[in-house]
């Protein structure tokens, strides 16, 4: 097999060659989909894994803004039910779709037009309701630093008859129960949008025994 190897002609040796040339592209190509893309791991895990308090805002959230030495156009603005706000000066921007840090970017160059060095501060303010044995059921607007534990203090606190082992939390669609006695858990962590948390009242049993 040597010698008929040997025996080949130069031409046949530069076909062969082209034939190996192009097949290695291809099997670098094939390899290349067969591998999962690095980027769109990191960023799926990314999006698992990702700070509550970067979450985008949803409608029903208010936006605090925040401008020195522009008290006119400081304030805070609800995200209207197209996931925009209206801001003095600048108008509307769509905020449904961007992180704090990105919404805060924005901002700035849309404020550099009409204003010099502007010292901006940009806080999400997220919707909540708090509601069931609490001293001050309802609405109210938690920032990045609020739990779902500091939620119930903005509602007053749990009322004696309230029971704290079995709180209801409600966020994405499903709903899980917090036990207040045992830290830390879910009640450390950060409200989120859209957070219903209700609190049950205990038994009357265990309202009437010492």
């Amino acid at each position: 097999m040597m010698k008929s190897v040997g025996r080949r002609s130069p031409r046949t040796w530069c076909l062969i060659a082209a034939l190996l040339a192009g097949a290695v592209p291809m099997c670098v190509a094939r390899a290349q989909q067969a591998m999962p893309s690095a980027d769109g791991s990191a960023q799926r895990v990314a999006a698992r894994s990702g700070d509550p308090s970067e979450r985008p805002l949803q409608p029903g959230d208010k936006l605090k803004l925040t401008i020195w030495r522009e008290p006119d156009m400081t304030g805070e603005f609800e995200v209207q039910p197209n996931g925009a706000v209206n801001f003095p000066k600048i108008g509307r921007i769509q905020v449904d779709g961007l992180s704090t840090d990105s919404l805060r970017k924005v901002m700035l160059d849309a404020y550099a037009v009409s204003l010099r060095d502007a010292a901006i501060e940009v806080t999400p303010m997220r919707r909540i309701v708090v509601d069931g044995s609490v001293r001050n059921a309802g609405f109210f607007y938690a920032d990045p630093t609020v739990t779902v534990r500091g939620a119930l203090a903005l509602a007053g606190g749990v009322t004696p008859e309230g029971n704290r082992k079995r709180i209801e939390l409600v966020r994405d669609g499903r709903e899980t129960t917090i036990n207040l006695s045992s830290a830390p858990n879910l009640a450390d962590s950060p409200a989120q949008s859209g957070d219903q948390i209700r609190v049950p009242e205990r038994s009357w049993a265990a309202r009437n025994t010492a």
